[in-house]
């Protein structure tokens, strides 16, 4: 594969190509797997229906970026490959993905914190110099907005409800709100690929990040809470304790039944 270049800018390699496709891949599939565990068991059958049609947008997006982080890597490895068959540690997922899902209140706020920066990720990215990373953004860029749609909606519905969903949503997303530094804390990968053109400067996407959310904080009557120190870091393999359980059940039959077909 060619090395992408912006003008001005140091090479892209490969590997580093690889690395970052994973993040957003990794990040989209963990968060898909734990929306899935609401089947059977949200609150109502709509959202049972709502919980799953995310899910799946989501895991198409990381089915797109597997199938190109494999052929960037050209390993001979497939999409179910980097899925199922990586360590706890090679995950690139960022770590609020990973978090238990709680109850309802708490899904929605990870949901909502998530969403809003996939819509400024994604619009970022529909820019990339990297013209088949740009076709994936843009199509997942369609789908998140309604993502963004529905977790804004419950968030008002919720925070600017009962005074005990208010107390619970806004303790949720207290809790939240530290893992969220994650997401614009540049390191040297984000560096090279914004430097290569192909994704847009992290640390730059918050002010975005914040006019997404801050009117519907608003609307929810939710303080935004003030910005806290973060532990985790999964985009660079250093995750919490829940992402080995997650993965005992993601990869529970592809491990038993290797190579397995239907």
């Amino acid at each position: 594969m060619s090395e992408a270049v912006a003008a001005g800018g140091a090479p892209a390699r490969p590997a580093q190509l690889f690395d970052y496709l994973l993040r957003i891949a990794d990040t989209s599939l963990v968060l898909a797997q734990r929306l899935g565990e609401w089947i059977g068991h949200a609150p109502a059958i709509e959202e049972d229906l709502g919980f799953a049609n995310t899910a799946l947008d989501l895991l198409g997006q990381a089915r797109l970026l597997f199938a190109y982080a494999a052929e960037v890597e050209g390993r001979g490895r497939s999409e179910d490959d980097l899925a199922f068959l990586r360590e706890e540690a090679d995950y690139r997922n960022a770590t609020l993905a990973e978090l238990p899902n709680g109850d309802f209140g708490d899904t929605i706020v990870r949901q909502f914190l998530i969403d809003a920066y996939q819509i400024v990720l994604y619009g970022g990215l529909r820019k990339s110099r990297d013209a088949r990373l740009a076709e994936i953004a843009a199509k997942a860029l369609k789908e998140t907005r309604y993502h963004l749609r529905y977790s804004s909606n419950w968030l008002v519905r919720l925070g600017d409800g009962t005074e005990e969903s208010h107390a619970r949503v806004q303790a949720s997303l207290d809790r939240f709100w530290p893992h969220t530094a994650e997401f614009f804390d540049a390191d040297d990968l984000d560096r090279a690929v914004t430097g290569a053109g192909i994704a847009p400067p992290v640390q730059d996407l918050r002010a975005d990040w914040l006019r997404q959310i801050e009117p519907v904080l608003a609307e929810a009557t939710l303080q935004r809470p003030p910005d806290a120190a973060h532990r985790w870091y999964g985009k660079q393999g250093r995750h919490s304790e829940h992402l080995g359980h997650l993965l005992a059940d993601l990869q529970y039959l592809q491990r038993a039944h290797p190579g397995a077909r239907w």
